[in-house]
């Protein structure tokens, strides 16, 4: 309608570093708002999925914040302005022919405070009365994104939902009575660096003035189908009532059961959507948050009294509620499930072990009349057994206790100095987008000529050095160049950047070991000065490093057939999750809730081979999306594509979007083998593979190997692994018959050296040092056979270097007179720093201290009595 262009969700997960996901409708079409790119058309409309994950906390205990939800808008670059997004905007909102048919009396709006512009077209062409417009301040109506990039004054439409709602007086009295239903920026300006939604520059205009409008689609709903809030609409409603029948809690019976609901229907939803976009749980970035959602839900159902695993009902739900809107949603069910099942499992043994250590010390705290949870032991918690600090808080919180936040944070960042410590050393300082974007400005994007070319003349647009934009370079600093052409190509898609030279006009050189696109259009190239002074503004010849392309370009058309032949054998759900294209080298990710066996390696491995003999063309086609999706090409998860997409296909076998670069044929892959499969987190595996020369060399060697071993074996290949087999197998007997040689020795000397000790409770207490050099697997083994009759509780220790090694068992009769073995663990680690954990037979620590055995035997009695 009115001539905009509809365009479809873009994935949540876009290349953008300031964001880890869409999380408004606007952010798809950022650099057409920047001007770094040019869109196909000057008006557009779009319902874009967003999750925003600062209103966490938030989500269920009010009815309107969702981590997950629908923004719908439409969008001007550099066409329409105020004077023509206010009149649609009404229209949509009030003519019953065309939109949604809202009393006009029941609609309020509010400006920025200065924008008298607005305000005369909202009252003089819309006919809105000036009671019903409200002026407010920067916080409320002037929009950006929270980071760097577009902003601009906005103008808000409220519904007044009644009297029954709260109190009379607009938006500026009460926002649940008047409920914010659109959002119409008029973005005009660019923001920088700074906290809030307040404390931060305007660098200057845009390009051109822009119209980004933003409404809720939940929020619509639940207007449309007369409901109270967004957690009672048809789709949410779905999720919530598949938590309620699993609970047996229903909803609107108490205030905390109807909080911990609707945050199990929020979240559960969420993590659909992430999971089918290419996010796995983990602990860093995306994962981690997508990790925090996931044990939300897990945590509050069992609260609520669930007994059983429950995800697997609660993403159906989502995906059922929510596939006819997004149909992708329901082609990959399957995997969504087995992900979310898994990080389940996982999070279930964590909370158990990590509820008990998490009691202990509330206890400690609340005995000691304290109210504050130690950073340490939060961190403890953590970092030992896997304990999320935001489930740690929330627990705190609902025993009334608060936590140390500051101090856990100083520890988790001390932790990740030291593990990035080595990285940092190594990283070169890199300019900012905005410095990059001025280059771009001024002298055009980079042509890239990759595909066709592998050497070209250029000249250089841009020089930099640790950030700055500079003029010269001299022989030995690392730079940054730009150039106006460019045979490099960036790293991107799994492909990693080309190598190679650039030869200055002047003699200077510079050789490339790193390209990157960091803004669009804009190729940098990392180098270092070999030779010279480099010159900004210079001619220069760039080649690439062609035997290294070649060797990446083999890799990278491995990895499509690779991904085809997976999908053929383990079905459309192993799709691409991640990949890496190097010199003669590839990984590939791909979700699979189980290890895949040699035999479907072997036939994967067999099945790429053969097309290999096959000599297929590669060829790259250009066309829209739509008629890529209609030749089944594939499209991979978070990857962000233009209307005009590259479509790589080998023969009529495999097609995928894709830009990076391939062989002419298959042939030149020469061979393909296959190196290794493992996990890489909760429901993904990855393959490893090499291709070309490097899988020739790797399978010489073998060969060679072989020999070796039929030789000393006196074997041939036909009885070699019968024979390896026997002989391993004797070794293991031999190794069996030495460690219970050694435990008897250990049995002895335990006897000779044991302190017994009867406790008032009626508990047995035996304590020994014992030899320096035993492992915890040596100690258990010893640990259980000492096991008695009668209630005892058994503690071995043996140093180890500056530290000590502790286990505890405790027998049948002393669990049933209340000893824990975790719990005594637990208290150890939290007097001496140590990190362990267990069950309640059986706990292990590592204590930095060697403690003498009567500091053990006091320590102990201390815990016990």
């Amino acid at each position: 309608m009115n001539g905009h262009t509809v365009v479809p969700s873009a994935s949540l997960l876009l290349d953008d570093p300031t964001l880890l996901f869409v999380n408004a409708g606007m952010v798809p079409f950022k650099p057409y708002f920047l001007g770094s790119a040019v869109a196909d058309y000057k008006r557009a409309a779009s319902v874009q999925k967003c999750v925003r994950t600062l209103d966490i906390e938030e989500v269920g205990k009010t009815t309107r914040h969702a981590s997950f939800f629908q923004m719908a808008g439409n969008f001007s670059f550099g066409d329409y302005f105020k004077e023509g997004a206010i009149p649609y905007a009404w229209e949509l909102l009030t003519n019953p022919d065309i939109g949604y048919g809202f009393d006009e009396s029941k609609l309020w709006v509010t400006v920025y405070t200065d924008d008298d512009e607005a305000e005369e077209i909202w009252h003089k062409k819309v006919g809105v009365p000036k009671n019903r417009i409200q002026r407010r301040g920067q916080a409320d109506n002037f929009w950006s994104m929270g980071v760097p990039g577009p902003c601009g004054p906005c103008s808000e439409i409220y519904y007044d939902r009644g009297a029954e709602f709260g109190k009379e007086g607009g938006p500026i009295v009460d926002e649940d009575r008047y409920l914010e239903v659109w959002n119409l920026v008029f973005m005009q300006f660019e923001r920088g660096e700074g906290p809030g939604k307040e404390n931060y520059p305007i660098l200057g205009e845009l390009p051109a003035k822009n119209i980004d409008t933003g409404m809720g689609v939940e929020r619509m709903a639940a207007l449309l189908q007369g409901v109270d809030n967004i957690y009672e609409i048809d789709t949410t409603r779905a999720i919530l009532d598949t938590a309620s029948r699993i609970t047996g809690v229903g909803y609107s019976t108490h205030p905390k059961s109807d909080i911990a609901l609707r945050v199990i229907a929020d979240h559960s939803r969420t993590c659909a959507f992430l999971i089918n976009d290419g996010v796995i749980p983990g602990n860093e970035g995306r994962g981690y948050v997508l990790r925090r959602l996931m044990r939300r839900v897990i945590r509050n159902m069992r609260v609520l009294g669930a007994k059983d695993p429950s995800i697997k009902e609660l993403v159906s739900s989502a995906i059922t509620s929510m596939k006819d809107q997004y149909p992708d949603l329901g082609q990959a069910e399957q995997r969504i499930v087995e992900v979310s099942e898994q990080e389940e499992a996982t999070f279930i043994q964590t909370l158990s072990s990590g509820t008990m250590i998490f009691d202990t010390a509330i206890a400690e705290v609340k005995k000691s009349k304290q109210s504050n949870l130690n950073g340490d032991v939060a961190f403890q918690l953590h970092d030992t057994y896997g304990f999320p600090i935001d489930l740690t808080i929330e627990m705190a919180r609902e025993a009334g206790i608060s936590v140390d936040e500051p101090r856990f944070r100083e520890l988790m960042t001390q932790q990740r100095e030291r593990a990035k410590a080595d990285a940092r050393a190594r990283k070169m300082g890199l300019a900012s987008p905005t410095a990059y974007k001025d280059v771009m400005d001024k002298h055009g994007k980079t042509e890239f000529v990759g595909y066709d070319t592998t050497q070209s003349e250029a000249k250089i647009t841009g020089l930099f050095k640790d950030g700055l934009e500079i003029q010269q370079a001299q022989a030995g600093d690392f730079v940054e160049l730009i150039m106006n052409v460019s045979p490099f190509y960036a790293e991107g898609g799994g492909q990693l950047g080309d190598h190679g030279q650039v030869t200055f006009d002047n003699g200077a050189r510079a050789e490339i070991f790193d390209v990157q696109s960091p803004v669009a259009g804009v190729i940098v190239h990392r180098a270092q000065i070999t030779e010279g002074e480099a010159t900004s503004g210079e001619a220069v010849f760039a080649s690439i490093d062609l035997e290294r392309r070649l060797a990446i370009s083999r890799a990278h058309t491995a990895t499509h057939m690779i991904h085809k032949a997976f999908r053929e054998i383990l079905g459309e759900g192993a799709t691409q999750m991640g990949s890496e294209n190097s010199p003669g080298r590839l990984r590939f990710d791909f979700p699979s809730p189980k290890a895949v066996g040699q035999t479907t390696l072997n036939e994967v491995e067999a099945r790429v081979n053969s097309v290999l003999i096959e000599d297929l063309a590669v060829r790259a086609d250009y066309m829209t999306q739509d008629e890529a999706r209609n030749l089944g090409a594939m499209a991979l998860f978070g990857e962000k594509y233009g209307d005009s997409v590259r479509v790589i296909s080998v023969g009529e076998w495999a097609k995928e979007l894709c830009g990076g670069t391939h062989t002419p044929s298959t042939g030149n892959l020469g061979v393909i083998k296959f190196l290794s499969e493992g996990s890489i987190g909760s429901g993904i595996r990855r393959v490893e593979a090499l291709v070309g020369n490097d899988a020739y060399t790797y399978l010489a060697t073998e060969h060679i190997l072989l020999g070796n071993i039929l030789q000393t074996l006196k074997s041939n290949p036909e009885e070699v692994v019968a024979k390896l087999e026997s002989t391993l197998a004797r070794l293991k007997e031999v190794e069996k018959e030495l460690e219970d040689f050694r435990l008897q020795k250990l049995i002895a000397e335990f006897k000779k050296v044991a302190a017994t000790h009867s406790l008032t409770s009626g508990v047995t207490l035996r304590l020994a040092q014992v030899q320096s050099d035993l492992n915890f697997s040596q100690l258990r083994s010893l640990a259980n056979a000492l096991a008695t009759t009668t209630a005892t509780v058994t503690l071995l220790s043996s140093s180890a270097g500056q530290n000590m090694n502790l286990v505890i068992h405790v027998n049948k009769d002393a669990k049933n007179s209340g000893v824990d073995a975790n719990v005594v663990i637990a208290q150890i680690n939290q007097t001496h720093q140590g990190k362990g954990g267990g069950n309640s037979d059986f706990a292990q620590t590592s204590l930095p201290v060697a403690l003498e055995i009567n500091a053990l035997l006091s320590l102990m009695k201390s815990i016990l009595d």
